[in-house]
């Protein structure tokens, strides 16, 4: 099942970038392997995944060991700051970055492990309360704070568009997130780069390719239903 998954997935964002005319190597599926088993994970391994997304540190902790090194780990869930001493040696990017305090502790930490960590400045793109994030009018003041931490480089923006079941609603957020990465850039501010656009979920995925998204996390369109009870 999952082999298959990946292979219908890869196809769609394969024709994705084809509408668009991107280039297919700018666009990497990050299966979102939030309450799966370790099993189901050396399933999408061995077809050739090799980012992985978590939303809890516990999950990143729990299946590091149990799994090949060469697998590029993924934070895409709110980070509390007191969590980041456990995952900041593992980690291969944070794309969940919305403040200063938390943008901080990943630097204190980074510096410790003796490396420099890719991160994300998560924007909540539709002003839901329910959703973590900086607003659009934020983003900027808040990687300018930012900018001058050492152990840590931002490399881009991340959204979660609303759920919905027309992927269509949601292309108006990427395109408006696409046009804010672009705004930045033209700012020139020093140690930013907005290469990564971390946009597009199983639902949408489509459509925030074909408006610029760098990474796509998708989870039930690879491993089925997530599981809640964990």
């Amino acid at each position: 099942m999952i082999k298959d998954n990946i292979s219908d997935v890869n196809t769609r964002i394969d024709k994705a970038c084809e509408r668009s005319g991107r280039d297919r190597s700018r666009a990497t599926l990050i299966a979102v392997s939030k309450t799966k088993p370790v099993d189901m994970l050396k399933e999408a391994y061995d077809t050739g995944i090799r980012d992985f997304g978590e939303n809890k540190v516990q999950e990143i902790m729990d299946k590091y060991d149990k799994l090949p090194k060469d697998i590029r780990w993924h934070m895409i869930g709110h980070l509390q700051t007191n969590k980041v001493k456990y995952i900041a040696d593992k980690i291969y990017m944070i794309h969940s970055v919305d403040s200063y305090k938390l943008a901080s502790e990943i630097s204190k930490y980074a510096l410790k492990a003796g490396r420099v960590i890719p991160v994300l400045i998560e924007v909540n793109v539709a002003d839901e309360e329910s959703k973590f994030g900086v607003t659009f009018d934020n983003a900027e003041s808040l990687i300018r704070q930012i900018a001058p931490l050492e152990g840590i480089k931002v490399t881009g923006l991340m959204a979660i568009a609303p759920y919905t079941t027309n992927p269509e609603e949601n292309r108006e957020y990427f395109a408006r997130l696409r046009q804010l990465s672009v705004d930045i850039t033209s700012k020139n501010i020093d140690n930013i780069s907005m290469s990564v656009l971390s946009m597009g979920m199983t639902g949408d995925y489509e459509v925030a390719i074909e408006e610029g998204s760098t990474y796509v996390r998708v989870g039930t369109g690879i491993f089925g239903e997530r599981n809640y009870s964990v």
